[in-house]
């Protein structure tokens, strides 16, 4: 089971697809002695890897004892982060603090599309630097990149560089169109391109010796399965069956790209809304409509349950876009 919890609001960067819209902190953001409690929480309510994100997590002061309090409670503490505050001595700090991981975002083989695309010069280079880094100290890392159609045929060739670079695995994340990244949908592949690049990228993971893993994108099950790929993913979507998020002032979502408040870990202990909230149970119960309803992948894929949202006036339980014929 995972949890993502965005640290902060606050961010380096301005990125155009932000689900947050990050930049500046928010306010009443979680303290560091309400965090402790909510890491406790999740602990208790059984979740395993505890995702640290923002924002950019690595700007929040207290960042490296919320590791080691994670790390204590026998959770593994990894992070999303745009690596660039990722110095070789907050590298070894976070190693030692019991951080297990870290996410680097690295959109584009091109310097100036990475760049432009999160809005920050020296972007490129830093993430860069940062992955050089945890490399250095033995701080496991990994390349996040947002799949847009402007980036879409370097997608292998990212692959390659995250090899090359000492990469424990790429991760591709499928554009939702929410928060900052309404304003992009346009760029967002459309239903057939969704289909070829998650083939190409499942053909790839044959070739490779790390994990590609498309998120946000379930459909990657039911290719794998067509081509006779073995992954070691069962599930597709996870929103409210083993995944949900929490925002900096402590609003539960199902997933990041559901705005949906469920619950405030300040007026109800985080595992108390994972176990009883309405909107969880709906998700588990898997009843979607349309061709997910239908759809013999149903249980290992689920659909986008965001992107069908996105696409059907809130309706989280609505069909994806899919290219599959029933």
């Amino acid at each position: 089971m995972i949890v993502s919890w965005n640290t902060t609001n606050a961010c380096n960067m301005y990125c155009a697809h932000c689900y947050r819209d990050a930049g500046c902190p928010a306010a009443e953001e979680l303290s560091t002695a309400e965090a402790f409690t909510l890491l406790d929480q999740i602990a208790k309510a059984g979740f395993k890897i505890m995702i640290f994100s923002g924002g950019e997590p690595l700007m929040r002061p207290d960042i490296i004892d919320l590791v080691k309090h994670a790390a204590a409670l026998k959770l593994i503490p990894v992070f999303g982060t745009n690596g660039t505050l990722i110095t070789r001595q907050m590298a070894q700090r976070l190693k030692d603090a019991g951080a297990k991981g870290m996410g680097i975002s690295l959109d584009s083989l091109d310097r100036q599309k990475h760049d432009r695309f999160r809005s920050f010069e020296g972007a490129w280079d830093g993430a860069v630097e940062g992955m050089n880094n945890c490399r250095e100290v033995g701080l496991p890392f990994q390349i996040h990149t947002t799949v847009m159609d402007w980036n879409q045929h370097e997608l292998e060739a990212i692959t390659d560089f995250a090899v090359d670079i000492g990469a424990k695995a790429h991760h591709l994340f499928f554009l939702v169109p929410t928060g900052r990244a309404a304003s992009i949908e346009e760029e967002a592949l459309r239903t057939q391109q969704y289909e070829t690049v998650l083939r190409r990228v499942m053909i790839k993971q044959q070739s490779v010796p790390i994990e590609l893993k498309p998120t946000c994108a379930p459909q990657f099950l039911r290719i794998a399965s067509e081509l006779g790929i073995k992954t070691r993913f069962r599930r597709g979507c996870l929103a409210g069956l083993s995944y949900c998020i929490i925002s900096p002032r402590g609003k539960v979502q199902p997933c990041a790209y559901l705005n949906m408040e469920l619950g405030d870990v300040r007026r109800t202990p985080f595992d108390q809304i994972w176990k009883s909230n309405e909107v969880l149970a709906r998700l588990r119960t898997l009843d979607y409509g349309g061709k997910c309803g239908a759809c013999r992948y149903k249980n290992a894929c689920g659909g986008c349950r965001a992107r069908a949202a996105c696409y059907h006036d809130g309706d989280f339980m609505a069909e994806d876009q899919c290219a599959y014929q029933l």
